[in-house]
């Protein structure tokens, strides 16, 4: 990933915290990490979850990254997409490793407390 994409989501996104999920034996693990250390697991193969509104998505997004929000923006306020869990698991592996998350680290770490229960 280049130097100003990174330079770009890290002004745009304000990632706080990103949360990496272990989808292996160690599933009920949630570590937070930087971003620096959040583009080492990238570069080594763990996929990147943005659980960020489609909005919020395409005003910036890291690279190859999957958007499958984890509330969606109604007229009466955020709600919870009552079919996140589904669409994560149709989307990734139950193995497969990721970093998940979001503008300030709240909807990543509701969605990782999620994907661990």
């Amino acid at each position: 990933m280049g130097t100003v994409l990174w330079n770009s989501l890290l002004s745009l996104v304000l990632l706080l915290l990103v949360l990496l999920l272990f989808c292996s034996s160690r599933a009920d693990e949630v570590v937070t990490v930087d971003v620096h250390a959040a583009r080492h697991l990238l570069r080594s193969g763990h996929r990147y979850l943005d659980v960020r509104t489609e909005e919020e998505f395409k005003k910036g997004h890291v690279e190859n990254s999957l958007n499958i929000p984890y509330m969606f923006n109604t007229p009466q306020g955020r709600v919870k997409n009552q079919k996140f869990m589904e669409q994560v698991s149709a989307a990734c592996g139950k193995e497969e490793k990721l970093v998940v998350g979001c503008q300030s680290g709240v909807r990543s770490l509701y969605a990782t407390t999620d994907l661990t229960a």
